[in-house]
């Protein structure tokens, strides 16, 4: 059995979800068919509450697959992750896709408008998570819990349920801000109702900021909370990202609250796994020394078509056998690049265990984007659990996704080091490295040097660390290489050997229908 928290907060909150949705569809608000006072009624109607928040990661909606919680996109694909992976990760030389759906070509090509399907699904869907949030928020105050006769533990349980609430909207208004630059804002203290406001790209930095800082001691500590929940820990790594990218949010470097930050998590006991292709199996909820915040899945409780179900179908195709993958079929959908393949030298792709590609009946080489069997697919995401067995369900997996692990902590220590930061060490940088570099050879034998610890081997080995888990588009911004020509891959802007697009690219375009019905919004420049 894969006993993970949210399996159990979602059955304990699911009949709450099935009710608030079962009669309309949701737009930029949760609905209310039950009252406040019938939700929020006792200690255990908060919990459910909670699992609202959270679930609004894994569920595309609250009557299975195809179900949608949010008005207007498609509730089959909407699920957030397969969103935001494919405007993270099809933007870059991390991967490609077949398929014609409307607007998917328009990511590898860099050429994406404002009504774009999927960068609208996963704008709202954002939107919506901080809108479930605000609200779970509002009816946490203290007054509130008071005037309904909560109080001792049982108050003081709900209190940290808000601090996590609160760390999730950080969290999704860190994603907006990195994705669309200026999204709307508005949080609980405005009412329900209110139309959103921008108030720019650095304002929402410290805003941000602010949030987690408030929140980061009174939080749960490190390790301390139910698997799959916010934690000290969870915040600390969001302000080291969130510091590490500072200067193309704001201008202004801050790489040593970058390191600070990271430095903090690492310190807290967390420990890397010790095989590399065991991150991504059906019973990885068992990482928790690795994992630090995670988005649950699980194929009997959370079925969509999005998360990590979408990323173990979808790489397979052509002459690969998916029983291997514990799943009853292949997608013929997704591949990776020669780019990515020519950061493992020979000595490397033989040896890394990182190296998780499948390359018999495929081509390095991508001549046409939409035949499956042009580049090497990838065989990170197995539905399989450590001892070989399958998952609970051979369609719906049970991989849980990373959103922070260990890993990324040690990158941004050694990143920050050699962008200037203060409070670090060379020793120490170095040593991070190696044990990154130990943990996927399983050796010493690719350990590196100081010399060799430069910027440039920094982002190349998070192309292998965290490939394809959400953080390339991020990464070749902050290194200046998104959009220029001083870095091309296959396919980049649409041209077969890559090519430069402007640099307004950067940003994701508003939605033009939230323009539309928004008059307070302005729209990026450059769409």
């Amino acid at each position: 059995m894969n006993n993970k928290f949210l399996n159990k907060l979602y059955l304990v909150g699911i009949s709450f979800v099935m009710l608030n949705a079962c009669t309309k569809k949701l737009d930029l608000q949760p609905t209310n068919d039950l009252t406040d006072e019938k939700v929020y009624q006792t200690p255990l109607g908060y919990k459910q509450a909670l699992a609202k928040v959270y679930g609004a990661f894994a569920l595309t909606g609250s009557n299975g697959p195809g179900s949608g919680d949010v008005a207007g996109i498609d509730p089959g694909t909407s699920d957030f992750f397969r969103l935001y992976w494919k405007a993270q990760e099809l933007t870059t030389d991390e991967a490609v896709v077949a398929w014609g759906d409307p607007g998917i070509q328009d990511f590898h090509n860099m050429n994406w408008g404002s009504s774009n399907p999927m960068l609208e699904g996963l704008y709202y869907r954002s939107m919506y998570q901080i809108s479930v949030a605000n609200e779970f928020i509002r009816q946490a105050a203290p007054a509130k819990v008071t005037s309904r006769g909560i109080s001792g533990s049982d108050a003081d349980a709900i209190s940290k349920y808000a601090l996590e609430a609160r760390f999730i909207r950080a969290y999704q208004y860190w994603v907006l801000m990195d994705l669309f630059g200026n999204p709307p804002f508005i949080t609980d203290a405005q009412p329900v109702g209110t139309l959103p406001t921008q108030i720019q790209r650095s304002a929402l930095f410290s805003w941000v900021e602010g949030e987690l800082k408030a929140i980061e001691a009174g939080m749960i500590a490190q390790r301390a909370n139910e698997y799959g929940r916010a934690d000290r820990g969870a915040v600390q790594s969001l302000l080291a990202r969130l510091y590490l990218n500072a200067q193309v949010y704001t201008g202004t470097q801050r790489n040593t609250d970058a390191l600070t930050y990271a430095k903090r998590v690492i310190d807290a006991g967390y420990s890397l796994i010790s095989d590399p292709r065991q991150l991504m199996l059906a019973d990885n909820h068992t990482n928790t020394l690795e994992n630090i915040f995670t988005i649950n899945y699980d194929g009997l409780l959370t079925q969509n078509w999005g998360g990590t179900t979408f990323l173990t179908h979808a790489p397979i195709g052509g002459n690969m056998n998916a029983a291997d993958f514990g799943v009853d079929g292949g997608w013929f959908g997704l591949r990776t690049t020669k780019a990515i393949i020519d950061k493992y030298v020979t000595l490397t792709f033989n040896s890394d265990r990182r190296a998780m590609f499948h390359t018999p009946g495929q081509s390095l080489e991508i001549s046409d984007l939409t035949k499956f069997t042009d580049g090497y697919a990838v065989t990170k995401f197995r539905n399989k659990t450590k001892a070989g067995a399958n998952g609970k369900s051979l369609v719906w997996v049970d991989i849980d996704m990373p959103i922070i692990r260990l890993a990324e902590m040690y990158l941004i220590y050694v990143e920050a080091h050699l962008r200037g930061a203060s409070g670090g060490d060379a020793t120490t940088a170095l040593n991070y490295c190696n044990l990154l570099r130990t943990r996927a050879y399983g050796t010493v034998a690719g350990n590196i040097t100081s010399t060799e610890m430069t910027l440039d081997y920094v982002l190349d080995e998070r192309a292998r660390e965290l490939f394809w888990e959400g953080f390339r588009r991020t990464d070749l911004i902050r290194y200046g290489r998104f959009t220029d020509n001083n870095y091309l891959w296959p396919w980049k802007g649409g041209v077969k050997d890559g090519t430069g697009v402007p640099s307004f690219r950067r940003i994701f375009p508003l939605p033009v229908k939230d323009l539309s019905a928004n008059r307070n919004l302005i729209q990026n420049s450059g769409y």
